[in-house]
């Protein structure tokens, strides 16, 4: 098993050490905040602030949870070296990945997601338990879709997307860059980036702020 060190002492970090998998072990966690280092989350110790990550050996995972915080770290990392080589892609055992479906370095999949075929999902993406992406859907860099989201055939989410729980997605639309899709909400057109969409059927509410 390879070391794996975690970024940031969020839910997601603690969903991540209890995962199935049997690729990394998690030896511990880099948060800014001041007041957690020197203690553990979920049993792992906080071993000090991101800027030590530098001089650590292992892999990487990044646990913030929306995606431009996500996207902020990564960025932060890249200045001191820390390119996607160092970054670990967990899948845990109990996700069904088609052979032919991509995904990227440093996204993370929970227990009960489905993905068909020929699925692409990007880099730093997380994807919460049991959604489905069935054939040929594509996820960019950094979204996040939260449990229960249903993805039609052929669907592009657009970088730093949110979806929130249990949204439905119909075949053939896209969700763009930036923006939310509301919990339970059912897509049945384009979104556009940077908007927020909820209800059934879905319609705009508003900017992402």
């Amino acid at each position: 098993m390879r070391d794996l060190i975690l970024i940031a002492a969020s839910g997601l970090a603690r969903e991540v050490m209890a995962m199935r998998q049997s690729q990394f072990r998690v030896v511990g966690v880099l948060d800014d905040d001041p007041t957690l280092h020197g203690t553990d989350i979920g049993g792992v110790p906080v071993l000090g602030g991101v800027e030590l990550a530098a001089q650590l050996p292992g892999s990487f995972l990044v646990c913030v949870g929306a995606g431009s915080g996500r996207r902020r770290i990564v960025e932060r990392l890249a200045e001191s070296g820390i390119g996607d080589e160092r970054f670990a892609t967990l899948v845990d055992d109990f996700a069904a990945i088609a052979d032919n479906s991509l995904i990227g370095a440093g996204t993370v999949i929970l227990a009960g997601t489905v993905l068909t075929a020929d699925v692409i999902v990007g880099r730093h993406v997380v994807i919460m338990p049991n959604c489905t992406l069935t054939h040929d859907d594509i996820v960019d860099d950094f979204a996040t879709l939260a449990a229960g989201v249903s993805v039609g055939g052929v669907v592009h989410i657009g970088a730093e997307a949110y979806l929130g729980m249990n949204a439905s997605i119909r075949q053939r639309t896209s969700v763009g860059a930036g923006a939310t899709v509301g919990m339970g909400a059912v897509v049945l057109e384009d979104v556009p980036s940077e908007q927020v969409w909820a209800g059934v059927p879905a319609k705009e509410l508003g900017v992402r702020l």
